[in-house]
């Protein structure tokens, strides 16, 4: 035998090994051909696209197109899917419960007109690829739930439950979708709204309903979803007529108003008109479906649509903010310059001064406040007149940007302002304000403007110092008097200036606050009333050896609330600091020596005093 013989047959062995492995993969396990054998009927649902029902002389006819269920006869419209998958799985699931042999019809042939089967009123055709045979019902069983059942290919006859007969045993109406559309909510990207008041047009565009008509406005995107659920969600109570005939009983020859859904892929839309009130049921009003070609009626809340104005579903919102591009606040108040505040990471600092680290919480603060806050009240929708509201020469401009570092494809580098709200004239709790991407003149609380400060100061961290109290290498602390510490070559610390027994825990407390210093708040610039003058003690200090870097700490007098105000040299401005720390960084460095009693101070009469804390070695 030469190769090549060799090599055919090898390939005719391979070709029937997965012939036949394919085959026995097809074929069902013992327990799935089991459950197979019990059913009435098999079929693969998805290759099912049509079911047929005869029931007596009415025909119903539905069929799947595009995934979604139509009735074809004796009416054409939107069949409720539901009820035919619910068919579907009960037909999957329906098992015999006894068989009526062949032989034994045939030994009694009047068993088929007593079973209801030799011409069975109620019959049920699947169309599709691999169907199953046409499904003959009779009449029902002396089992309670029970019926006789057989199938137009077979001589046999199956006691079976009800169930699939309850699912079919309808009238054609039945099996028409109740549900007004089949669009859900969330995929109506535009709404045209026809009422007595006017026309509205709305549309949907980077997740964010806009109001187009009558005013371009941004629009509330719940409010939005709301109305337009009122009709996604619409059931319909009855069916009326279709709408080839006349519409004037109905209210519908002028209808009252109208209502168009589209989607993205719909420039027809779906159109909803709304007409009159029927006589005998006072609780619904007449619509009619354009897409549906009926007339229906639906409950009367429907015409809440009606009585919507473009104000009801505006964005109350100051402004919309889309944190992951913003990274510059810049804040302008004639007269007092800019500041800018930049994001770096996930904190912030004060670009316009010299890049010092910012209260990145209170920034947060100020964003979601900016996001939360609703105008109370839309003054004019054309900024004519911007002199009246002292918008022309605005008391505050507030703008918010992103910024790229480099070009790219899709930005240039540097600031991109995104939106940009100008306050003019306070009118009691009120102020008026204007974004000026917006033609819109709107008046919102006053409180507002008192949250965003036009100083650099507020702004700032409210770590005063960061340092490891370790780091302090030499101390003074100035009050009546002056005493200064100094760490040796040890790293012990030794009087410069003062004398006694150092008091080790009251300097480590010193140390550990002054350190680690926190404010409690900023306060703004420097006033004479802070006390800073004329402080009540200062606190200096070196971080490195040779006593090169210095930083100054002075406290000044009562801030209120048990705070007391301070101010350091290389920060703007007075900020306040808490009363506990207020008295750790007034503790007496010095032991003070305890008072001696009679008989010791007669026996040390003569003895040199120590020298005191305040005075000079």
């Amino acid at each position: 035998m030469n190769w090549r013989t060799t090599f055919v047959l090898a390939a005719i062995v391979l070709a029937v090994f997965a012939y036949v492995r394919l085959f026995e993969l097809k074929q069902p396990g013992t327990e799935e051909a089991k459950r197979q054998a019990q059913n009435v009927v098999n079929f693969e649902r998805a290759k099912i696209d049509g079911v047929v029902i005869q029931n007596g002389d009415d025909k119903i006819e539905m069929r799947r197109r595009d995934n979604k269920w139509r009735l074809e006869a004796p009416i054409k419209d939107q069949a409720d899917g539901s009820l035919i998958e619910n068919l579907l799985s009960d037909l999957e699931n329906w098992q015999k419960d006894a068989t009526i042999s062949a032989k034994e019809i045939e030994a009694d042939k009047s068993k088929l007109s007593e079973y209801g089967l030799n011409k069975a009123k109620l019959r049920l055709k699947l169309l599709g690829r691999d169907r199953p045979p046409e499904i003959f019902f009779g009449k029902d069983a002396a089992l309670e739930g029970k019926m006789y059942v057989r199938l137009n290919d077979s001589k046999e006859t199956f006691l079976a439950a009800q169930t699939v007969k309850k699912d079919i045993e309808k009238k054609p109406e039945e099996f028409r979708d109740r549900k007004l559309t089949d669009l859900s909510t969330a995929q109506v990207s535009r709404v045209v709204l026809k009422s007595p008041v006017g026309e509205m047009e709305l549309e949907k565009g980077n997740d964010h309903w806009e109001i187009l008509k009558p005013l371009r406005a941004r629009g509330d995107d719940q409010k939005i979803a709301d109305l337009i659920a009122q009709v996604t969600t619409a059931q319909i109570q009855q069916f009326v007529a279709d709408d080839r005939g006349d519409l004037h009983p109905f209210g519908l020859a002028e209808p009252r108003g109208a209502i168009t859904l589209f989607t993205k892929d719909d420039k027809q839309g779906q159109l909803l008109q709304i007409g009159g009130i029927p006589q005998k049921a006072k609780d619904q009003v007449y619509v009619r479906s354009a897409s549906r070609g009926f007339v229906y009626t639906l409950p009367k809340k429907i015409e809440e649509v009606l009585n919507t104005r473009p104000d009801d579903l505006r964005d109350r919102h100051l402004v919309r903010i889309d944190t992951n591009i913003l990274d510059r606040i810049t804040i302008d108040a004639p007269g007092k310059g800019k500041i800018v505040l930049a994001r770096k990471n996930e904190n912030w600092t004060i670009a316009s001064h010299n890049n010092v680290p910012a209260n990145s919480g209170e920034i947060r603060r100020l964003i979601d406040t900016l996001q939360n806050e609703q105008v109370t009240k839309f003054v004019e929708d054309v900024a004519s007149n911007l002199s009246k509201y002292g918008l022309d020469k605005p008391q505050l401009r507030l703008t918010l940007s992103s910024f790229a570092s480099e070009n790219t494809a899709e930005t240039k580098a540097g600031e991109q302002p995104f939106a940009t709200i100008t306050f003019g004239k306070v009118d009691g709790d009120d102020v008026y304000a204007r974004l000026a991407e917006e033609p819109f003149i709107v008046a919102i609380r006053r409180g507002l403007i008192d949250q965003i400060s036009t100083d650099a100061a507020p702004w700032q961290e409210l770590s005063i110092f960061k340092f490891k109290p370790e780091q302090i290498h030499r101390l003074s602390v100035a009050a009546k008097t002056e005493s200064t510490l100094a760490r040796d070559a040890k790293g012990e610390w030794t009087w410069v200036k003062g004398g006694e027994i150092i008091n080790q825990a009251n300097l480590q407390s010193l140390l550990n606050t002054l350190s680690s210093l926190h404010a409690v708040r900023w306060i703004g610039p420097t006033l004479p009333q802070h006390g800073l003058e004329k402080p009540q003690f200062t606190i200096a200090f070196t971080t490195s050896p040779d006593d090169k870097n210095s930083h100054k700490l002075s406290i000044g007098s009562a801030a209120g609330d048990g705070d007391w105000f301070g101010r350091v040299d290389e920060r703007e401005g007075t900020f306040a600091i808490s009363n506990a720390d207020f008295n750790a960084l007034r503790l007496p460095l010095a032991t003070v020596p305890a008072s001696p009693s009679p008989t010791a101070t007669g026996a040390t009469a003569s003895a040199t005093p120590l020298p005191s804390a305040t005075q000079n070695p």
